[in-house]
């Protein structure tokens, strides 16, 4: 057996942030290296990268699952709501259309973008997509960007030999 067809331990593995603290980060509006640096920049446009430490953030394929999720989510919530209401009292036809549309409307809007970030805090600990890089060193005082060569051609080790 030759050792040179194993695949070098992942170093990046050693620095990432581990996921439900990753997760956390992200849901919270914040940077999933480090936790400092604002994750979005707009509601749901996330930053090219990170104000405080320089991660690069244009890589990740946070598309579907958010939105996916949070119907999910918000669907279970109002529709268990409505079953019990409805079931145990009698509640007028104007109030249902005004309460439980305007419960959906809300509950979505405010779900939508810290589950985006979750989900990106997601990629990032599991080193997916553009967080496939190793991640800027924290504490070394200078800020740097992400590094070239996300994809995997351009991967040392990996390229076309």
């Amino acid at each position: 057996m030759d050792i040179e067809a194993f695949p070098p331990p992942d170093t990046a593995a050693a620095t990432r942030t581990r996921l439900v603290p990753a997760m956390a980060r992200g849901f919270l509006n914040r940077c999933s290296h480090c936790g400092e640096g604002k994750l979005f920049g707009r509601f749901l446009k996330v930053r090219p990268e990170c104000e405080a430490c320089g991660l690069s953030m244009e890589g990740h394929r946070a598309d579907d699952l958010p939105p996916y999720l949070v119907i999910f989510l918000v669907g279970h919530i109002v529709g268990y709501l409505v079953l019990q209401v409805e079931m145990g009292y009698d509640v007028p036809l104007w109030l249902s259309l005004t309460v439980w549309p305007l419960l959906t409307l809300v509950l979505a809007l405010g779900l939508l973008q810290p589950v985006k970030g979750a989900v990106i805090g997601l990629q990032y600990a599991f080193g997916m997509h553009g967080f496939g890089v190793a991640p800027p060193v924290l504490g070394a005082g200078e800020r740097r960007g992400g590094e070239a060569g996300t994809r995997t051609g351009d991967a040392p080790g990996l390229g076309n030999a």
